[in-house]
């Protein structure tokens, strides 16, 4: 049977990876959200150069 000492490790160190995954999944989706805001605003930049009114609705 597994002491208190033990199970205590277990779960800090499954708390811990756990933590990891979430601030590298929420880096991920940061960077993607960046990522998409400076296509957009490239969409943006050349529909207003090329004055394409279908691009600019949204």
């Amino acid at each position: 049977m597994l002491s208190g000492k033990r199970l205590a490790d277990i779960g800090y160190r499954t708390f811990t990876g756990t933590m990891m995954l979430l601030t590298v999944y929420g880096g991920y989706l940061c960077v993607m959200r960046g990522y998409r805001y400076m296509e957009r605003q490239k969409q943006l930049q050349l529909a207003a150069e090329n004055q394409d009114p279908e691009v600019l609705k949204d």
